[in-house]
């Protein structure tokens, strides 16, 4: 099989499962509390590296920012053989009494992007591995973290989302509203592999909070801090997957 063409990766070069932040520089952050780290490739917005966590062997790929990137990377990664893929990213609430630094555990996300679109009717659920949601519930339990469950919503238009937009999100229970999760569920469940979501809370549209308007870096300090607790459920997580 030839490399494929924006990973440059190609079969046997991955393990079987990966992790999915969207940021290249996040690769980092989850890769250090890992074992074993080597770059494999890192071209555009795609950064690889595989690792081992507590013996387990996987990958880390950012994905960049939106679903149409999101869906290129899990194209080629299903096609050298990688079978589960968790997104550990980051997310607006859309509830008022969920705080900037708290974990949200996706079960399902609204398809408010083009990209699905491309590959299947908009009435066909996004959905995650129930395995998968069950293993990151069960994680943040066992290390007593406390986190959100329930359904997000993917959205294409950072910023377009208007007050209109965030309550009728509010109103239909969605809890955060994110880019890529939509489009890793869909292309997933597909192909007949498994996918999960889980992140962190780095701003609050119903309190009109949002990511980068009052700190220096994009995060704030709270979530900047928290997205180390979410790595290290979705990391034992991944020992049970």
């Amino acid at each position: 099989m030839a490399k494929q063409p924006h990973l440059l990766v190609e079969e046997g070069d991955l393990p079987d499962v990966v992790l999915l932040p969207g940021d290249p520089g996040r690769v980092d952050r989850i890769a250090d509390h890992c074992e074993n780290v080597e770059t494999v490739t890192h071209n555009r917005e795609y950064r690889i590296v595989t690792a081992t966590y507590e013996g387990r062997e996987l990958a880390i790929c950012s994905t960049g920012i939106g679903s149409p990137s999101a869906a290129v990377a899990i194209e080629e990664l299903a096609a050298v053989g990688v079978e589960t893929f968790l997104r550990v990213g980051t997310t607006g609430a859309l509830q008022s009494d969920i705080e900037i630094g708290d974990v949200i555990v996706a079960t399902g996300a609204a398809k408010d992007e083009g990209t699905t679109k491309r590959y299947e009717s908009a009435t066909i659920p996004a959905v995650p591995d129930h395995e998968v949601v069950s293993t990151l519930v069960g994680a943040a339990r066992r290390r007593d973290e406390p986190v959100h469950v329930g359904p997000i919503v993917t959205d294409d238009a950072f910023y377009a989302e208007d007050d209109s937009a965030v309550t009728d999100w509010e109103a239909a229970g969605l809890l955060a509203v994110e880019m890529e999760a939509a489009s890793i569920f869909s292309l997933a469940r597909r192909k007949g592999l498994r996918s999960g979501a889980i992140c962190t809370v780095d701003g609050n549209l119903v309190e009109g909070t949002q990511k980068g308007e009052t700190e220096d870096d994009e995060l704030p300090a709270k979530a900047h801090d928290n997205v180390e607790r979410m790595i290290e459920m979705a990391l034992t997580a991944v020992t049970e997957l």
